[in-house]
């Protein structure tokens, strides 16, 4: 990979990441149930994503759908299981405690490595394994019992289908990225669809999920794939660090939801402990190319 194409890849991957820091925010802003938001997203997903696929003069539309169709298919709805848990978790705890969780998607990431692929840990793994869920364990020691801790377990489910998902699109390259992000709007959709109440919307509400539905959520998603397609797993851990900062700083400036005292313990940990494992596999990397 040469300098131009690592730094195209840095800019997609960032953009992308920041992107994804305004959802939680466009989430918090709605007064909608969480199968209600879902529901519109998912189907703003699709429209939006094939809007793109179909003006693409260079992508074939069956070809883009059947192009490693079980890979794709699987990795779809991971990620539409992933985009549902995580709006529920927005709605049912607060932001820094969802992106806290979905922060330990590299520890997830290496666990399925190993169980799907054999791939081994090193050792930063495990020391870093310790200390985030020891972060994870300030969090969740002060709000068991509470509707936060629900929360905290949609956050889970959506960071392990998150994980999952990366995992498997980093073997099966050959799948169109934009077909698994419109595949997991229709599988957001669907199942919202069977647990939401009403379909009623209020403008303003219509308007913020128009924006986070059709540009917002599928172009983050695309040009995430897009990036994480050449960068190494352990930039692209240090680039998804930029999400789990701005999420509440978002939230705190519009809709001042504070950090308690357990969460911002954690956070610290955690994001130190993601911060330099990150530095540590970068610097590795770079002794192996050299070598």
């Amino acid at each position: 990979m040469n300098n131009n194409t690592h730094f195209k890849a840095i800019l997609l991957t960032t953009f992308a990441v920041f992107l994804m820091s305004l959802e939680s925010l466009f989430i918090k802003l709605t007064f909608i149930g969480a199968f209600s938001f879902s529901f519109y997203i998912g189907i703003f997903m699709i429209i939006s994503i094939n809007i793109f696929i179909y003006q693409d003069k260079n992508k074939n539309m069956r070809q883009v759908y059947t192009t490693g169709i079980k890979a794709l298919l699987i990795c779809g709805f991971l990620f539409g299981i992933s985009n549902l848990f995580f709006i529920l978790a927005i709605k049912t705890t607060s932001v820094a405690n969802t992106v806290m969780i979905l922060s330990t998607g590299p520890i997830f990431a290496s666990l399925y490595d190993f169980l799907l692929y054999k791939i081994k840990s090193t050792i930063n793994i495990y020391i870093s394994s310790f200390f985030i869920f020891s972060g994870l364990y300030i969090i969740f020691y002060n709000q068991i019992g509470s509707s936060d801790m629900i929360g905290n377990f949609y956050a889970l489910v959506c960071v392990n289908a998150f994980s999952l998902a990366f995992v498997l699109m980093s073997k099966h390259k050959e799948i169109d990225r934009f077909a698994v992000t419109s595949i997991a709007g229709f599988i957001t959709a669907i199942i919202s669809f069977v647990f939401l109440k009403s379909l009623s919307i209020d403008l303003n509400t219509f308007y913020i999920l128009l924006f986070s539905g059709l540009i917002i959520s599928p172009i983050s998603r695309v040009l995430l794939g897009m990036g994480t397609k050449t960068l190494p797993a352990s930039e692209v851990g240090l680039l998804m660090i930029v999400e789990t900062i701005l999420a509440p700083i978002w939230v705190w400036i519009f809709l001042d939801e504070i950090l308690n005292s357990s969460t911002l313990i954690g956070a610290f940990v955690i994001l130190l402990t993601l911060i330099l494992n990150s530095f540590y596999l970068i610097k590795i990397n770079k002794k192996t190319t050299n070598f």
